[in-house]
């Protein structure tokens, strides 16, 4: 088995959402915001070969959407998902599952493209597409609050196409997915986002989604305005982190746009970064 990081490209959220209720006097020192108060954020996803099957887990914001919209995130940087795919030797048609954390679309809006002729399709036409019930189901009836992250031209035409199965959470990680060592099913972000686990020249790894963005947000109260439940988010990062630090776990990032990886370790202040690496050195 292998594994890459995939650059999509760059965005921008306030600087002020991503960090919640922590001073920008404080968060700013790793995260330096623009005039406007923007902070920089990757999409990196991760690809994962393994014998005759290609697994993507994520796949950014896509390019299907208006300027309009475009122009609210100050999308950036050079790299697609595609061409990301491309410097690998492989295209959209050779990935045979997609494993979607979430369905905010700056995690899924690859998922779906807009043909020629105006239509949606499904951009990996070979693929399975991974969910689960319960978020699809909080997804596709959001709450007024979380309403404008699920897009639906980025989900509906996934189970359309009949690609779409779903991971029950009381069964685990499903047959046809055995480059995942587990899956953490987590609430505070969002209604069941899933954190894929792996196991990988003998060290374990965890993609960790919107649970953890960056390093920046290893200290606790360090949280987006984002999540639903944030007390949730608390718990279940403090958990994982925990874990991470004992067992000396490799935490992948997917919105760091400086670090692709880290480990961590407990200190008098709580768990904080160890080492940061690159995937590419794994």
């Amino acid at each position: 088995m292998k594994i890459h990081a995939l650059d999509t490209g760059l965005f921008k959220l306030d600087g002020g959402a991503m960090f919640g209720v922590v001073p920008k006097s404080m968060w700013q020192k790793l995260n330096p915001p623009d005039a406007h108060n923007m902070c920089t954020w990757a999409m990196r996803c991760l690809l994962v070969e393994d014998g005759p099957r290609l697994l993507l887990i994520d796949n950014g914001i896509g390019d299907k959407q208006d300027e309009k919209f475009r122009g609210h995130f100050y999308l950036h940087g050079e790299a697609t998902l595609e061409n990301s795919l491309r410097q690998l030797g492989y295209t959209s048609a050779d990935v045979t599952d997609v494993l979607l954390t979430h369905l905010h679309f700056d995690h899924c809006g690859g998922s779906v493209v807009r043909r020629a002729d105006g239509q949606l399709a499904t951009a990996f036409a070979n693929a399975t597409y991974w969910s689960n019930q319960a978020h699809w189901g909080w997804a596709t009836h959001p709450n007024p609050r979380e309403k404008a992250s699920f897009l639906r031209e980025n989900i509906l035409p996934i189970q359309e196409s009949g690609q779409l199965r779903f991971i029950d959470p009381a069964l685990g990680v499903p047959a046809e997915l055995p480059q995942l060592r587990d899956i953490v099913f987590a609430d505070g972000h969002t209604e069941k986002m899933m954190v894929p686990v792996l196991q990988y020249k003998g060290r374990t790894l965890a993609y960790m989604a919107d649970l953890l963005p960056s390093v920046g947000h290893l200290p606790l109260p360090y949280m987006m305005s984002y999540d639903m439940r944030p007390l949730v988010t608390m718990a279940e990062k403090e958990a994982l982190l925990q874990r991470a630090a004992q067992e000396n776990w490799v935490l992948l990032l997917e919105h760091d746009a400086t670090h692709e990886a880290c480990t961590v370790e407990v200190t008098e202040k709580g768990v904080r970064l160890k080492e940061t690496l690159k995937i590419s050195d794994l």
